[in-house]
């Protein structure tokens, strides 16, 4: 038996097959196609073959024949069996030809994420999908597969989609997560765990930052900021939204990878291995935007209601808040309360900014509690602007008062870094002890009598391998380097006291540069090993 029904919609028309299609029944099939076609002017055409058990060499010269008349033709729910004769004879490559998925129901099933395009259910032991919110989503989930092929390859643990399917009036990607529990779920349920969470979580963080993404493999998130910004300006004071905009446009485009929605649903625990997922928001960028995003996941969004990252993540406010605490402590190395605040107030910027876009667009402020909501987060973004002259910072920079107490401080931070780079022990030693005799230095005379900030940062080089540690302060202008050496062939009792600190710098760094800009004294010391 063959059936041919048609549905016109506003952009395109529907031809519906059934039953078979071959030599029996092509003539009619293509007179009743024809008939629906010259109906609906010159739209485009889908045939729809989600009833179509067969087709004949008869029934693919009717669709040829359709193609010709309409060059946008395209086929969907295609059925296996059909679409191995489509491929095997080309049909394929002539027009766009989606097969037949299979249908999946969440009804009853446990959600385990949800996100900005859609939400992850588990639908047996072994297995999750992901459910995209846009009903025409085969693009999103495309790209998705892609993206995480990518961060896999630069060694990024993810899962990978295996198959897509159809839920409801949408389509989902499924994933194997065996028996996988996500850092939300372990937090809610053993909130002793935060500790071990929080360095798990970081741990990735710093992974998924520290990879480089090759030019073009992934969109830029400053480009999505600048929209973010650009949009905001008409309903900020001019002033404020012309800062706004000139701090994000100061960004720098950056190669480094970002997930763009990192938050505690997003990390899964599969055994004994943490598997980062819903990959759809991976980018590159500075990780300001990561953390602006981070920073609405734990605090932004339930700042005024405090009930909702309850229904989100499952745990309460209070652990949110502590988690994010630490997390940012642990991600930047310091304890240091005004280091860590400084660059939280960066990401809020961000973090408010994004809020705001989205109340205003998904129509939040129609509410009273939208209005509320909007009123608190643009206070806060106003103050922000106010006091922050740049959203930039580095994890390996240390800020602190030019004070001998907060020695320790210093030489722990740069000892961290070494660790973490594979410094060999001697090569450590070496820039410790020339880092103490020139913090030292700085704490004694840089503001006398008075105080003063000063910072420390480290970076890395790969060829040759080197550590190069950066001293910057306000104080008076002072080049140590300028001061002459002592003799040390003297005796002690023909010595004179000082002089040695910088002298030991001097030996055992392979270069020391000073220069006064900017109303700051700047010295850069560096080690190759």
């Amino acid at each position: 038996m063959n059936e041919v029904k048609g549905t016109l919609a506003a952009d395109h028309v529907t031809i519906a097959l059934s039953g078979r299609v071959d030599s029996n029944n092509a003539r009619q099939t293509e007179e009743k196609i024809m008939e629906i076609t010259s109906s609906a002017a010159a739209l485009p055409v889908v045939l729809d073959f989600e009833k179509l058990d067969y087709i004949s060499s008869a029934g693919l010269r009717v669709v040829l024949h359709l193609k010709k008349t309409y060059p946008a033709l395209r086929l969907t729910n295609v059925k296996s069996e059909v679409y191995e004769i489509l491929e095997m004879t080309g049909f394929t490559e002539m027009m766009p030809v989606e097969k037949a998925y299979r249908v999946v129901s969440v009804d009853g099933c446990e959600e385990i994420g949800r996100g900005a395009n859609g939400t992850i259910y588990r639908i047996d032991q072994d297995n999750v999908v992901k459910v995209y919110n846009n009903a025409d989503a085969l693009s999103e989930i495309q790209h998705e597969r892609e993206v995480a092929r990518i961060a896999l390859v630069l060694g990024i643990p993810t899962a990978i989609s295996y198959d897509v399917v159809r839920v409801g009036e949408s389509y989902g990607s499924v994933f194997e997560l065996l028996n996988a529990r996500s850092f939300s779920k372990i937090l809610a349920k053993d909130p002793d765990k935060l500790d071990w969470c929080v360095k798990e979580y970081v741990d990735m963080l710093k992974k998924i930052h520290g990879t480089v993404v090759p030019a073009g493999k992934l969109p830029d998130m400053r480009e999505t900021a600048l929209k973010w910004a650009k949009f905001m300006r008409d309903y900020l004071p001019e002033k404020a939204g012309s800062k706004l905009l000139s701090l994000v446009e100061a960004v720098p485009h950056d190669d480094h990878m970002i997930h763009g929605d990192y938050h505690t649903k997003n990390l899964e625990l599969q055994g004994d291995e943490v598997l980062l997922i819903d990959m759809d928001t991976l980018a590159v960028g500075h990780p300001v935007f990561e953390l602006a995003s981070m920073y609405n996941a734990f605090v932004g969004f339930s700042e005024y209601d405090h009930e909702v990252i309850k229904a989100f993540q499952g745990f309460d406010f209070e652990t949110a808040q502590r988690f994010w605490n630490k997390t940012l402590a642990a991600y930047l190395g310091t304890d240091d309360a005004k280091t860590i605040r400084s660059v939280e107030d960066k990401a809020r910027i961000l973090g408010y900014t994004r809020l705001l876009r989205r109340a205003i667009r998904r129509k939040a402020l129609e509410s009273e509690k939208g209005r509320a909501e909007a009123a608190l987060w643009k206070k806060e973004l106003l103050e922000l602007l106010e006091r922050t002259d740049t959203l930039l910072f580095t994890r390996n920079e240390l800020e602190v008062e030019a004070a001998t107490d907060n020695l320790p401080q210093v030489i722990s931070f740069l000892e961290q870094k070494l660790e973490e780079a594979d410094c060999p022990p001697k090569a450590q030693m070496q820039i410790t002890m020339a880092a103490e005799e020139i913090f030292v230095n700085i704490a004694s005379y840089a503001y006398a009598p008075g105080t003063g900030m000063a910072s420390v940062r480290i970076s890395f080089a790969d060829e040759p391998r080197m550590a190069s540690v950066s001293f910057r302060d306000s104080g008076i202008p002072f080049d140590p380097l300028a001061l002459k050496d002592p003799n040390v062939s003297l005796s002690a009792e023909d010595r004179e006291i000082g002089g040695l600190g910088i002298f030991m710098a001097k030996k055992t760094m392979d270069e020391l540069h000073y220069e006064y800009r900017d109303g700051q004294n700047n010295l850069t010391m560096t080690k190759k090993y």
